[in-house]
């Protein structure tokens, strides 16, 4: 239960801020979200669930009210609060903005910091050895991936440099200038050769950022991030789940992460490429440590290591042998498991319903338990390595190069292993199964990737957080599809009946008057073909209903023919996605709009999300197209194929809901803040003539709908 003393603080804190912000008007759709946040964390609505799950629309100021629902009960109760988001955005306002104005103005005592991954921050010892190298020849364990030239060289001393003085903090965010990637791979920190346990690695800046991490209350991290902790078992990374309130912003991204996270792949040759020198690292291991101890692991390392490759060998036999049944030529395309890249003509086949042959199903069992017991062997020289650096038996700059490329193997063995075991497991009947496929690779030679995904992720997200958690907080402005939690509490391992709470708040924004939202009279279907010259036509008279435009479009390759032929044919000027960068393309729109000149920018789907066009920096948007994905990875269609064998249509379970959400997101673009003004048009006539279009409008703010 909710004490009187910590409403009223949370009220004091409510009112200490609307004191302090000017233009602050209470909105009772915030206070309603504090209150029900506050409750649901508290155990009101139930002991053993506490976890809500909101949607709230534009300009309900949802990131104070989940700040002020969740960080006064925390505080009290000795929990931490870990807040995750989906993008770089929305952490920099948190951090930078929203938690310091919280922290200054509402009276609550709480430290906060932003947690990152550990490949964000350098290692010490690395870097240390990377400016060493060139004039110590005993430091000859460091080797660079590719060679640094002098500018490389220069600026890891200039790295080096300021980690000593302390005007770095180590991690890449906070280095001034572009860091390349095969210089930054050789300095980053990773899990096996980070060692904190030895004096070396006690200050570096991982670890420094551990240490804050602990004092901190309020953490604030991304999805990837917190599911690489949970994945671990929760608390490895971050704060253990059962003393932590998790508030999951940006929410409708945590399924699809979730998905990716729990997928593997390997390539075949590649495999066998770097598993050939696995022995050789073991035995360099062996010969270092003076203990009789590591000789058996080492042996044993050898005998599995050929095993392992002679079984990889077989798959690569196998996969050649049936090449032509797996891998049609492009133009037998229609067939659903085969789909071809134009690019490179990269082909994939998808196993059907997720069942392999039998023989591969057998070799996955036996290269799953080898890998295993590979991963065994190596971490026990690893350990005798390090055991033997701290006795004082070998030196330090010689063990350290070896426990980085040991720590680099056992990652490979280590996603080897998760591949198999996805290949060699028997699917449940009473769910979905995996998604597994092959690929044909064409880089420098040909390889084969072999990769597995499970399709649905509910049941992982149960496991791993929410049966684990003290509380959680799910929220984003489109968690509703077609106006039902359903499609998103499926996706997220949520039930209508296990005590978890909905709240759906409505945006305060007057949307009936501020905006309308235009219907075009179009001619053409949009999968006609002839619909690309009719929006070529009809586009300059919607672009004169405002003086800053955003023009959606489902395809770049649309979007690029349209612009030519505007540039072409009226002079348009017209900023295309791709062309610029995004943060040109918003400065330079901004600029021209704070000039009083005509603006206008084309973009596909990742500017209808996530993009800040306050006021007059837009009051004219235009979407071309629905945006209905075709189901085109494999994971998306061998879930198309699961629903389909349930006597369900993947079209209207997963396509209009997702669409739904899509269209609902654009059109969020156009009013941010009360005041806002402009028209919305839909060049798409399907929301006309189709039933599920009826559906789609529905689910939109109540804007002015006008039909041409």
């Amino acid at each position: 239960m909710l004490s009187d003393k910590l409403k009223q603080t949370i009220r004091q804190s409510y009112k200490a801020i609307g004191e302090n912000l000017t233009h602050f008007n209470p909105r009772k759709q915030q206070t309603l979200l504090i209150a029900e946040i506050a409750k649901t964390l508290a155990g009101e609505y139930s002991k053993d669930r506490k976890i809500i799950t909101i949607e709230a629309g534009t300009g309900t100021g949802k990131s104070l009210a989940y700040c002020l629902g969740a960080i006064p009960l925390a505080l009290a109760r000795d929990k931490k609060v870990c807040i995750s988001t989906a993008t770089v955005a929305l952490q920099e306002q948190l951090v930078d903005k929203d938690l310091p104005f919280l922290k200054k103005y509402a009276g609550l005592d709480f430290e906060f910091t932003l947690v990152k991954g550990r490949q964000r921050y350098v290692c010490r010892q690395k870097l240390t050895q990377a400016v060493t190298s060139e004039n110590e020849p005993e430091q000859v364990g460091f080797t660079f991936a590719e060679k640094p030239n002098e500018n490389d060289i220069k600026t890891l001393k200039q790295m080096h440099k300021a980690l000593l003085d302390g005007s770095w903090l180590g991690d890449i965010d906070s280095w001034e200038t572009h860091l390349p990637q095969h210089i930054w791979q050789q300095v980053q920190t990773d899990k096996h050769s980070c060692l904190k346990h030895l004096s070396e690695h006690t200050h570096c800046p991982f670890h420094k950022a551990r240490d804050t991490m602990d004092k901190a209350d309020v953490l604030v991290v991304n999805h990837s991030l917190l599911l690489a902790d949970l994945e671990l078992g929760g608390g490895r990374i971050l704060s253990t789940p059962e003393d932590t309130f998790y508030i999951i912003d940006e929410a409708h991204h945590l399924p699809k992460v979730t998905r990716d996270f729990s997928s593997a792949n390997i390539t075949l040759k590649g495999s066998i490429e770097w598993l050939t020198k696995l022995k050789e690292t073991g035995d360099k291991m062996s010969a270092l440590i003076k203990s009789q101890s590591a000789i058996s692991p080492a042996l044993k390392l050898g005998d599995d290591c050929q095993d392992l490759l002679m079984e990889m060998q077989k798959v690569v036999t196998f996969v050649k042998a049936n090449a032509s049944t797996y891998f049609l030529e492009s133009d037998s395309s229609s067939n659903n498991n085969f789909s071809s890249k134009s690019k490179n003509e990269d082909q994939v086949y998808r196993f059907e319903n997720g069942i392999v042959p039998q023989t591969l199903k057998n070799w996955a069992e036996d290269l799953q338990n080898l890998s295993k017991k590979s991963i065994g062997h190596l971490n026990k020289l690893y350990n005798a390595l390090i055991e033997s650096v701290k006795d004082g038996d070998t030196k330090m700059f010689i063990a350290e190069p070896l426990l980085a490329e040991a720590g680099f193997m056992l990652q490979r063995l280590e996603n080897l292993q998760a591949l198999w075991f996805m290949y060699a497991k028997t699917d449940s009947d009473k769910g979905a199964p995996m998604a597994r496929w092959l690929e044909k690779l064409m880089i420098k030679r040909q390889d084969y990737l072999l990769s597995a995904s499970p399709i649905e992720v509910g049941f992982t997200l149960e496991d791993m957080l929410w049966s684990q958690c003290e509380g959680a907080v799910l929220c984003s402005a489109t968690l509703r599809a077609l106006n039902s939690f359903d499609h998103f509490r499926f996706q997220a391992g949520l039930r209508n009946d296990d005590g978890t709470q909905y709240q759906q708040v409505d945006s305060p924004f007057d949307y009936f008057n501020n905006a309308q939202l235009v219907m075009a009279n179009m001619d053409n279907e949009a999968s006609a073909p002839a619909f690309t010259d009719e929006i070529i036509n009809k586009l300059p008279k919607y672009l004169e209903q405002g003086n800053a435009s955003l023009v959606l479009f489902s395809s770049y390759w649309q979007m690029k023919k349209v612009a030519e032929a505007l540039r072409d044919k009226h002079k348009l000027d017209i900023m295309v996605q791709g062309e610029l960068s995004r943060q040109q393309i918003i400065e330079q729109h901004k600029k021209r709009c704070d000039d009083d000149k005509e603006s206008i920018i084309f973009g596909t789907q990742s500017f209808s999300e996530g993009l800040d066009l306050p006021g007059n920096y837009l009051n004219n948007l235009i979407i071309t197209k629905l945006p209905f994905s075709v189901p085109t990875s494999p994971v998306e269609q061998a879930q198309a194929e699961y629903i389909t064998a349930k006597g369900g249509n993947p079209f209207m379970t997963l396509s209009v809901p997702d669409t739904s959400k899509k269209l609902v997101q654009a059109c969020g673009r156009l009013l941010r803040n009360e005041k806002d003004e402009g028209v919305i048009t839909l060049l798409d006539k399907r929301v006309v003539t189709k039933r599920y279009g009826k559906q789609l409008l529905d689910s939109l703010p109540p804007f002015k709908r006008i039909y041409e």
